[in-house]
């Protein structure tokens, strides 16, 4: 099955895109105030890998087929999510149809989740100037017993998201993808990415190579990260076992949706930040952003009380000694990305820092809405002017560097 587009983005005129940026911007300039979705996702054409691969891995190229009647995704020839391809996406799908009745993935898929023209038209029915994108199949797990290939499909991704980038120009803000279990590859292709205009580095917030995030083993990119400017995002992940599998004997009694989908973003993001800071990576890099997306804002703060009282009890026993608090790192390097509905923005503005906090909408995830920049706009709307603009779109000028 391939999912192709429409228009091709050789097809869609530089004129028509630059027309669509026009309208955004004239909209974000009637009340001053800059928009930017900091957790959007696009849904990676079936075909992508196929097709953007360097020919000698191409036999090995990540797809989607049909084994016995099911459609199935392959990655590296390992098959997955075999008849449940449409809940990657989803957004605009009713749920109870998407994971009880056979579908595709393309049936997951609205034409904005991966042509850039769509995705600029839908960013101006929304009134928002611009989406950081994050991956979908990316976020699934690369072969591990194959480095260069796993190089490879990282440097794949990144080509075609350049040419979306290329095509939708300020209306989205690029994010590069690497091999953490490769770090001299990563870095290499980390490193051209940045060149070539990308605004962030995907991080998966799990254990790599028997190393946590903040562990010197990686400072390679947290370095060529620091000197960019550009932010490092961790970004929830899917993952099948290891250390990314949070609650693991809990999820073994098939706890349901809900449980999967609530606790699971946090159980990965809170021992990676925890790491990031107690394994003293922010004293190694004082400028280097961290950003939490798709866990929401709210546990900031209680990350940062619990980290203070434990700290001061057990500093002395540290194999890394701090220089300052561990909640003093959370607010001088760390954003968090608000859910739409989140009831505790204002207070963590308070409590993290009025520079701290971003929003998201997940779109097109199953577990997002379509609603997400309406719901936003309300949980924001009894802020002060200052904070509201902020949370909206100016925190994350900042963050990604796009002034």
């Amino acid at each position: 099955m391939r999912l192709t587009t429409k228009i091709s983005m050789q097809q869609i005129s530089k004129e028509v895109c630059f027309w669509y940026i026009s309208i955004s911007e004239n909209l974000s300039v009637l009340d001053m105030t800059i928009v930017v979705d900091c957790d959007s996702h696009i849904m990676e054409p079936a075909d992508l890998w196929q097709t953007y691969l360097e020919p000698k891995y191409r036999d090995r190229a990540i797809r989607i087929e049909e084994i016995d009647g099911v459609e199935t995704l392959i990655i590296g020839e390992q098959p997955m999510l075999a008849g449940r391809l449409a809940g990657l996406g989803g957004a605009h799908l009713d749920r109870m149809a998407a994971f009880t009745t056979p579908m595709k993935y393309i049936d997951g898929c609205e034409p904005a989740s991966y042509e850039p023209l769509a995705r600029c038209r839908m960013l101006d029915e929304w009134q928002v100037d611009s989406g950081v994108l994050f991956p979908t199949i990316g976020i699934l797990p690369f072969p591990l017993d194959d480095m260069d290939l796993n190089t490879a499909y990282c440097r794949a991704y990144n080509r075609w998201q350049l040419e979306f980038f290329q095509q939708a120009g300020n209306r989205v803000v690029p994010v590069a993808i690497v091999n953490w279990h490769d770090i001299d590859a990563a870095a290499v292709e980390l490193a051209h990415c940045i060149k070539v205009g990308f605004k962030g580095v995907f991080v998966p917030p799990e254990i790599v190579n028997g190393q946590r995030p903040g562990q010197p083993a990686f400072d390679p990119i947290w370095r060529l990260c620091a000197e960019a400017g550009i932010p490092a995002c961790f970004h929830v992940i899917v993952r099948f076992g290891g250390s990314a599998v949070p609650f693991v004997d809990w999820m073994m009694t098939s706890p349901g949706l809900t449980f999967s989908f609530g606790l699971g973003a946090t159980g990965q993001m809170i021992p990676a930040l925890t790491s990031v800071i107690m394994d003293g990576l922010l004293d190694r890099f004082p400028t280097l952003k961290l950003i939490s997306v798709e866990a929401g804002c709210g546990y900031a703060a209680y990350l940062m009380d619990r980290l203070d009282e434990k700290h001061q009890f057990f500093k002395d026993l540290t194999l890394t000694p701090l220089k300052m608090k561990p909640s003093d790192y959370i607010r001088r390097n760390c954003y968090f990305v608000a859910e739409p509905e989140e009831r505790t923005i204002d207070a963590m503005l308070t409590l993290v820092g009025e520079e701290n906090i971003l929003w998201g909408s997940d779109y097109p995830h199953i577990d997002s809405t379509l609603s997400a920049p309406t719901l936003i706009r309300n949980s924001v709307r009894a802020l002060s002017d200052a904070r509201r603009k902020a949370v909206l779109g100016g925190n994350a000028v900042k963050a990604f560097s796009l002034d």
